[in-house]
């Protein structure tokens, strides 16, 4: 039986347009002998801008609507159906340079005590140009708290990016998904899988981050400072009440 990475992408009308370069970027992944991928394609919301942009003829993608709350909301929802061992995260607007799923996973194979691994990261700019970015961590393991620590003291930047995450789908779940929060869900994803087990950072870039106008951390009530330090504080609180409680990935005693 071959074995699964399913990538998770939430979508809705204004970035669907952007779903063919994320699909031809996955195809152009190549695996190792037993390994397969499967794109689960989420929409917010439930209108007909977004099917038209959809590879529905390939029998790898699975494309599901609903209720719109947001980024978080419909990854979570995804979950439902991600039947592989792995979830690779993958905004619609963001494309997977070759190799990038290799990478991730020889990672987690190679090592069971570690839940997730991140990447680096270039801006994929208007232009077709790419920025890098500098701060990366040192290659390979990230322990348990230095996201965390680095975050809270760098102006909640952290040093490596939740939108390059590849996770064990059981530790995913365990840790409820995504926050319902209304933007950041992800960075307080990424602080609680920081605080219950070690990650891996690879130092080839791993995603194209694409800029653009109408992308979500662009607009102004991204970062309305009261909203903001509502956020923040909810993902610090979260990371640190579970580091506490000290529950941990993998299991001890």
């Amino acid at each position: 039986m071959r074995r699964r990475i399913i990538l998770i992408t939430a979508v809705h009308g204004p970035s669907a347009h952007f779903l063919t370069d994320a699909y031809k970027s996955i195809c152009e992944q190549e695996l190792p002998e037993g390994w397969e991928w499967h794109w689960v394609i989420q929409q917010d919301g439930q209108s007909d801008d977004v099917a038209p942009h959809v590879p529905l003829d390939d029998d790898r993608v699975t494309f599901r609507q609903g209720r719109p709350g947001g980024p978080g909301v419909a990854r979570t929802i995804a979950l439902a159906h991600a039947d592989g061992e792995y979830v690779k995260i993958l905004d619609a607007d963001d494309q997977l340079p070759p190799g990038a799923l290799a990478r991730d996973l020889a990672a987690l194979e190679a090592d069971p005590t570690i839940g997730w691994a991140t990447s680096r990261v270039l801006d994929l700019m208007p232009d077709g140009s790419h920025v890098g970015f500098p701060g990366d961590p040192e290659p390979g393991t990230i322990e348990r708290g230095t996201v965390l620590e680095y975050w809270k003291a760098n102006g909640f930047r952290a040093q490596v990016h939740p939108a390059t995450l590849f996770v064990r789908r059981d530790l995913l779940v365990a840790l409820g998904g995504w926050m319902a929060l209304p933007a950041s869900e992800d960075t307080g994803l990424l602080l609680a899988l920081n605080a219950t087990s070690r990650g891996w950072f690879t130092p080839e870039v791993g995603l194209l981050y694409r800029k653009w106008p109408g992308q979500a951390t662009s607009q102004a009530t991204h970062t309305e400072a009261a909203e903001r330090d509502a956020r923040m504080a909810v993902v610090e609180s979260r990371a640190r009440a579970l580091a506490h409680f000290n529950w941990r990935y993998p299991a001890t005693g």
